[in-house]
């Protein structure tokens, strides 16, 4: 017996393939929030990114201690 429904694949009307890079202002409001929010780790970790241009599957295997 077969079936006259068809599945909408999950991922129809997204986004795929190479995200465009983040711009300047995107950045520095990004920067911002985690500051004004008090997360000195995320900071720390998203300028480390940043500045360095590492990837995410790098960035993942640091770690960060506070001192």
């Amino acid at each position: 017996m077969e079936s006259t429904l068809r599945r909408e694949p999950w991922n129809k009307g997204k986004l795929i393939g190479q995200k465009p890079p983040l711009k300047p202002k995107d950045i520095w409001a990004i920067r911002f929030h985690l500051q004004r929010e008090g997360h000195v780790r995320d900071l720390a970790m998203f300028n480390l990114a940043i500045d360095s241009k590492l990837r995410s599957c790098d960035l993942v295997n640091l770690r960060v201690l506070d001192d």
